[in-house]
């Protein structure tokens, strides 16, 4: 079968692989009608997250259709039409009992103190190849695996799998209220959903900060007030905007992988911090050794831009939901000026499963209509050039799903 296969830092290839087989029980072999390619995706092939194993098959986003089970995969039969969330769980473990699925006891091989098991990562999460491929290995099938009703079509189920439950946890542990101001910053595929889901929670204000006209045209239509930090400064901005008081709620929804302005009123400050920006390069990826691969996997150049951002940004005793990706090196955090705000910060992985099914529910009754951020499909066979041009933030290409039907 075909699949996108990671083989080293700036390397990954279409390659012909064996079909995935069961193994447990509880496995199914699921048939991918879709699957797609995220920014944790680039981070793997930037070395912005370290310990990929070479020869691990990409991708955390599928939908499909059972081909096979195990003994002991619960209700799912053959033929059953399924999304597979990107993290998997065992469901009956404290931490899935508490609907931290993410953290599940059972689910990562490396055992109780590994953390978030999910599809395509590095050796830290498994291994356990990915879903950009024709077929896959789904371990713990039956309490991981979402039933998908027949109406929903395969391109508003993919955006089920990662990136409407991922922004929708971003906006869930902001602790976002009716009426409250809230930040998105980036306006990547995840960032736009976790806009539309503090609108679900009732945010009263909801600004956004990227750089992309494209990423910002989408946040606009989704009805937040956008702001270009090559132009304006995100904090003074924010001030401005909220009469001096800052924010009440900022996301995260960029991660280790954030650029600094190249003009505009924050580019002083930001070049000041410039040799500090380095250090942490250093200790973020040390694998990748600043190497670009003939300009493409390029890694961010401020990797804390953002969470110092947000920290000043933010109203005292106001909330902090991360949900872009940080790897275990990252250890650089304004904490005292957070302590000093009496700031509560959330993050972490998320918990897919917890999600999934309400946010399906929601589409269905025709709160959200996720189409609105899925901009591009192509082919299985394109998948490399597909990551190309998703890698470079080429303009249009903000959420890509692979057909491997086409």
């Amino acid at each position: 079968m075909k699949a996108v296969v990671f083989h080293g830092i700036g390397d990954i290839r279409l390659d012909d692989v064996p079909e995935p087989k069961i193994e447990q029980p509880t496995d199914a072999i699921v048939r991918l009608t879709a699957s797609a390619i995220c920014g944790t995706d680039l981070h793997m092939v930037r070395g912005t997250m370290p310990g990929m194993e070479a020869g691990t098959i990409l991708g955390h986003e599928g939908v499909g259709i059972i081909e096979e089970v195990g003994s002991s995969a619960g209700d799912f039969k053959v033929g059953d039409r399924v999304v597979v969330p990107s993290t998997l769980c065992c469901g009956h473990c404290s931490y899935c009992a508490r609907g931290y699925q993410s953290q599940c006891d059972n689910a990562n091989p490396n055992g109780k103190q590994a953390g978030t098991a999910f599809f395509g990562g590095p050796k830290t999460t498994g291994p356990i190849n990915g879903l950009q491929a024709e077929f896959a290995r789904v371990p713990l099938a039956d309490p991981s695996l979402v039933k998908l009703p027949e109406a929903m079509t395969d391109d508003q189920a993919i955006l089920l799998s990662d990136i409407f439950p991922t922004g929708y946890f971003g906006a869930d542990v902001a602790e976002i209220k009716p009426g409250d101001s809230v930040c998105v910053f980036g306006c990547g595929p995840v960032g736009l959903f976790a806009i539309v889901s503090a609108r679900l929670l009732g945010a009263g204000r909801v600004f956004a900060v990227d750089t992309l006209p494209d990423r910002l045209a989408k946040a606009r239509d989704l009805g937040a007030e956008t702001i270009d930090f090559n132009t304006e400064h995100p904090v003074e901005r924010l001030k401005t905007l909220t009469q001096g008081i800052g924010v009440l709620r900022a996301i995260d929804a960029v991660g280790v992988d954030a650029y600094r302005p190249e003009s505009g009123p924050a580019y002083a400050e930001s070049r000041a911090l410039k040799s500090q920006f380095k250090e942490e390069q250093k200790e973020t990826e040390p694998e990748g050794s600043g190497a670009t691969w003939g300009g493409q996997w390029v890694p961010g150049d401020a990797p804390s831009q953002v969470l110092t951002w947000a920290v000043q940004a933010l109203a005292k005793a106001g909330t902090l939901s991360i949900i872009g990706v940080y790897p275990q090196t990252m250890t650089r955090f304004p904490i005292g000026m957070a302590m000093m705000k009496n700031l509560t910060m959330q993050m972490g992985n998320c918990p897919h499963r917890k999600y999934v099914p309400r946010l399906i529910e929601t589409v269905m009754e025709g709160k959200v209509d996720p189409l609105t951020v899925l901009t591009t499909i192509e082919p299985m066979d394109d998948a490399i050039s597909a990551y190309k041009a998703f890698d470079k933030r080429t303009s249009g290409w903000v959420k890509v799903k692979l057909d491997p039907k086409l």
